[in-house]
């Protein structure tokens, strides 16, 4: 009986997980546009619905029934498995994030994530590396040069990125003497890793917004010179799948800093509110940021993206791994 419970906890967890990140990009964007809006000194959507909250369904219904068009020189099938590959990768790496340790419901104790594994951190950054391949198959698979020269800006800005990335959290590691993103929670009981590792965190937020495409370093998706990059060929709903993977990167992301670095659900004693929705707080902030700086910087150009990579961030995370491991002695 006990492990039929188990197991329908886990079914019950993962469908509710699924449940929300299918969803989660419909809100995301009307938020981005009335964020947009404000910062631009305009309204935003206002037609649709009372402030433009029907906007987004709006969207989802013109992508459901717009005209799914592949190009008569393109590869069909890598035309077709790109999407899928490219919104894969952000759903698998929720499965090692948790938003809290446990819960009790009806006398049975609920832990608020899927798995806790012992090297959660590596393998969501690996896992996260493969949503790269769908980026670089779309180009490809388009047989437009508008579409190849995107994805190959995103395979050279993706693996210039995640290196520093990669390094960055090593410091994080080295204080929880863990992987487990659990552990590492934990470990910030008392004092936030912002407070320890403010170099490793600059490097880890600066790369997470190169990974996840997003101005300043939005070079993929350039239109002015690319029409919309590597998937300029493609509509109706396998756009759409490139859409949403682009917002659950950002989620992930934010989710990750706030992990890491910001004590994950752990508060501050003077204000009383539940692990739950101190996660939720900080992880909204850390959304906030990535839309607010899109609307408030502009693009660097791609010299520049990969100096500030190669000449700036990996030479910061490998003197924050230093820093750390001395300050450790």
């Amino acid at each position: 009986m006990e492990s039929f419970l188990a197991i329908g906890l886990i079914v019950g967890k993962l469908a509710v997980v699924i449940a929300i990140l299918l969803i989660l990009p419909i809100p995301l964007t009307w938020i981005e546009r009335k964020i947009a809006g404000h910062i631009q000194q305009r309204l935003g959507p206002m037609r649709v619905g009372w402030h433009g909250l029907l906007q987004p369904l709006a969207d989802g219904i013109k992508l459901l029934f717009k005209e799914d068009h592949i190009p008569v020189e393109a590869d069909r099938f890598l035309f077709t498995l790109a999407p899928i590959i490219a919104l894969v990768p952000p759903f698998l790496v929720f499965v090692a994030i948790p938003i809290g340790d446990s819960i009790t419901l009806f006398g049975t104790e609920i832990t608020l994530y899927l798995a806790d594994m012992n090297v959660g951190l590596l393998y969501i950054l690996a896992v996260a590396g493969i949503e790269v391949y769908g980026v670089i198959l779309a180009g490809w698979a388009s047989n437009s040069k508008y579409a190849v020269l995107g994805s190959l800006r995103t395979c050279a800005q993706m693996i210039s990125y995640e290196i520093p990335m990669g390094f960055s959290v090593i410091g994080v590691v080295m204080l929880a003497q863990s992987m487990s993103l659990l552990d590492i929670v934990e470990s910030q009981a008392g004092l936030w890793n912002i407070v320890t590792q403010p170099l490793g965190f600059f490097v880890f937020f600066v790369s997470g917004l190169a990974e996840a495409q997003r101005i300043p370093f939005d070079l993929p998706e350039a239109e002015g010179d690319l029409g919309a990059g590597y998937h300029t060929e493609y509509s109706g709903m396998r756009f759409s799948f490139f859409m949403i993977s682009e917002y659950l990167i950002v989620v992930f992301l934010s989710a990750l800093m706030v992990l890491l670095f910001f004590g994950g659900w752990h508060g501050i004693a003077m204000i009383p509110l539940p692990p739950v929705v101190w996660f939720l707080l900080k992880l909204s902030f850390f959304i906030w940021m990535f839309m607010w700086l899109r609307f408030t910087f502009p693009r660097y150009r791609y010299d520049q993206l990969m100096s500030i990579g190669w000449k700036v961030l990996l030479p910061l995370s490998l003197a924050n791994i230093l820093i750390s491991g001395v300050f450790m002695l």
